[in-house]
């Protein structure tokens, strides 16, 4: 080691499957080099290309960082600033928010805030105060993964209590259904899924390089993956491969299902879905062989009947037996409950003098418009005129000058140029907090590398002053950091505290591969498995899943597939020079076929349209996606655009049939070339 280098072994918690580790390199005192960590169990000396240029770029520089909070001195969306102090812009919100207390009530002012961090602190603490002041949340997960999460719940009791990635070594097939870690969890793919012994079946729309590194790709179309589960289900029935002593002794309502798979034959499959039948036949041979896992991505649920796309597939690893032994089980996510972080502790609901009110992202804008609805609007962890549908209609509604905004972030996004008040938040690696993994099993040391920039702070210390102006006096609105974090690795029988977990970075929690649902017991209603839930009946679901498939577009109509890019993290890292200069222009794949009907080539400008919005793009030709859709990736900047816009100017907000959740991948656009 260089005398005038230390090094920092540190977690990074960005929105991704992996929680991989990274080390600074400090010279001097100061910042050189944010490397990737050599003795991290899931990066292995490698950080991934999108964030080793933001770590090395933006989110060190101080003329890209916000450095002072600010107040709007232009109209809203003009992104003009004036700097104040702290007390003054502090100040100026809390007697605003205690007049709309007194004049409207605490359920006006709402907040809305995702995984910008995934630090449990930073992206956890907030809500105490939130819960204090009594106000409205946006759910969420309405705009990622909240079907998906019901969905699983009324099969299993549970969405987030997921095979050990681990247990990967003992499995004899992969079965990646509508998830591109690729792109999405890049060390999943460069490691876990490459290096697993197990033959790789993966179902996507798209010749993902994941879908590329498999041993069978079914490439289905959209909306018909319900069917394709069928289809493999009447083979495993078909074959013998059903296991009726599993179904027996731990699910209920199998015989509601058995009746329906004999009309669902691979070449029914085959039509249903665009996947030939031998392939089809041959993934229902290589799962239901054995130990198998099964890992359903957020992607596969957003689209207009998700939920029961979930619940279809799930039924895989059900009517195989494929839960409760190594090498086995399926996917959603890992929460950190089973750590022993206790949520609860963290956002404190207990402070909450109001009940407890939500909306769904696909009704924010409506709700924005609505003054009687909405006085006050908190945005923080999330660019929402970036990430959220309803592109035009949401930016109109942040225009309204009644409506207090005040936005939380280390940038100016598009949604900080909608604010009334900007204050600055901290980067990761400027202060102490824990990073679990919602893929791996493992708890991860933040570590602090570098004094914040300007006079940015951590999310929680905003919150404790903000509270502090407020008047608030409860106790859990100022505990500290470090008794946090000791309470949290306390629960989680993490020896030695933070500093130790600083020394060792990241660590799993279970020296051996965690057999998921090794005790036969699940959180249901009646403890098994529910097929058949009477839960989804009361709800206005059906009571089992059903072989669905979504009508194909008419007409000129292509249906627009908008997945993650590998160069954003949704929408963070979207204004490094670098990683736009990766990114190029906004663009649209279309199959050669499709091309070639609209009279277009590789390179033409043209226009995707619908009743929602429109917007200008470069077409790429190429036969990746089936015929019938089109590609373009999420979450760009709009402000990098002449027209202040993305792709979600085309999201009309449509909910899926479970938790009004999102249905973007249902979306469906014209395209045609551009006017010259």
């Amino acid at each position: 080691m260089s005398a005038d280098k230390t090094y920092v072994r540190t977690t990074c918690p960005r929105d991704c499957y992996d929680s991989c580790g990274i080390v600074v390199v400090k010279r001097d005192g100061v910042v050189a080099k944010v490397l990737g960590d050599p003795d991290h169990p899931v990066s292995r000396g490698a950080l991934c290309g999108k964030c080793a240029i933001a770590y090395n770029g933006v989110w060190r520089d101080p003329m890209a960082r916000l450095g002072r909070p600010m107040r709007r001195i232009g109209r809203k969306g003009e992104g003009k600033f004036a700097a104040v102090d702290w007390n003054t812009a502090l100040g100026e919100i809390a007697q605003r928010l205690r007049a709309i207390v007194e004049r409207h009530g605490p359920a006006t002012i709402w907040h809305t805030h995702y995984t910008g961090t995934c630090s449990k602190i930073a992206g956890g603490f907030p809500l105490r105060f939130f819960n204090r002041l009594g106000a409205s949340e946006v759910e969420p997960d309405s705009i990622c993964n909240l079907a998906g999460q019901l969905a699983l719940d009324y099969v299993f009791g549970t969405a987030v209590l997921g095979f050990d990635p681990r247990s990967a070594r003992d499995a004899a097939c992969l079965l990646l259904w509508g998830v591109n870690p690729s792109a999405s969890g890049p060390h999943a793919h460069k490691h876990w899924f490459k290096e697993a012994p197990g033959r790789k079946i993966v179902v996507d729309p798209v010749r993902t390089p994941t879908a590329e590194a498999a041993d069978l790709h079914l490439q289905v179309f959209p909306g018909s993956d319900a069917a394709l589960a069928f289809a493999m289900l009447h083979i495993l029935q078909r074959d013998g491969r059903v296991d009726r002593a599993f179904l027996d002794r731990y699910a209920i309502g199998w015989e509601e299902i058995a009746p329906r798979l004999a009309g669902c034959t691979p070449e029914w499959g085959a039509a249903q879905t665009g996947v030939a039948a031998d392939r089809i036949e041959e993934a229902a041979r290589l799962y239901g062989a054995g130990p198998s896992l099964l890992w359903l991505g957020q992607g596969l649920q957003r689209q207009p009947m998700g939920g029961n796309v979930m619940r279809a597939c799930a039924l895989l690893p059900v009517a195989t037996g494929n839960i409760g032994k190594s090498g086995a089980g399926f996917f959603y996510l890992n929460g950190s409950g089973r750590k022993g972080i206790r949520e609860s502790y963290i956002t404190a609901p207990h402070l909450r003098r109001e009940p407890a009110r939500s909306l769904s992202h696909m009704d924010l804008a409506a709700t924005l418009e609505d003054a009687e609805k909405s006085r006050a609007l908190f945005c923080w962890n999330i660019n929402i005129a970036a990430s959220n549908p309803q592109q035009t209609r949401l930016h109109e509604a942040l225009r309204r000058d009644d409506l207090l905004t005040v936005v939380v972030d280390p940038f100016q996004t598009d949604t900080a140029d909608f604010a009334d008040f900007v204050l600055p938040a901290a980067g990761f690696l400027e202060f102490d907090d824990l990073v679990s993994s919602y893929f791996h099993l493992t708890l991860g040391a933040q570590v602090k590398a570098m004094e914040p920039i300007g006079e940015s702070l951590p999310n929680q210390e905003i919150f404790r002053r903000l509270a502090r102006a407020m008047g608030y006096a409860e106790a859990e609105l100022f505990e500290p950091d470090a008794q946090i974090l000791e309470t949290f690795l306390r629960d989680a029988g993490v020896a030695g505290g933070f500093e130790a977990l600083a020394k060792k970075g990241t660590v799993e929690l279970w020296p051996e591969p965690v057999v998921q649902f090794a005790d036969g017991k699940f959180p249901t209603p009646s403890g098994k498995i529910e097929i058949a839930s009477t839960r989804a009946e009361a709800a206005g679901h059906p009571r089992t899943p059903l072989p669905h498939v979504d009508p194909r577009p008419t007409g000129a109509n292509l249906r627009l597939l908008s997945p993650a890019t590998p160069w954003l993290m949704n929408s963070s890292y979207g204004n490094d020079p670098k990683i736009v200069g990766k990114l190029g222009p906004e663009a649209v794949t279309l199959h050669p076929d499709d091309a070639a009907a609209r009279g277009i080539g590789d390179g033409d400008a043209v226009e995707m349209a619908n009743e929602t919005g429109r917007l200008a793009a470069v077409a790429r030709v190429a036969a990746v996606i089936p015929r019938g859709t089109a590609l373009s990736s999420k979450s760009r900047w709009p402000r990098g655009s002449a027209a202040r816009a993305n792709v979600n100017v085309l999201n009309p907000g449509r909910k899926t049939d479970m938790a009004e959740s999102s249905a973007v991948h249902g979306v469906e656009v014209t395209i045609r070339r551009a006017s010259a």
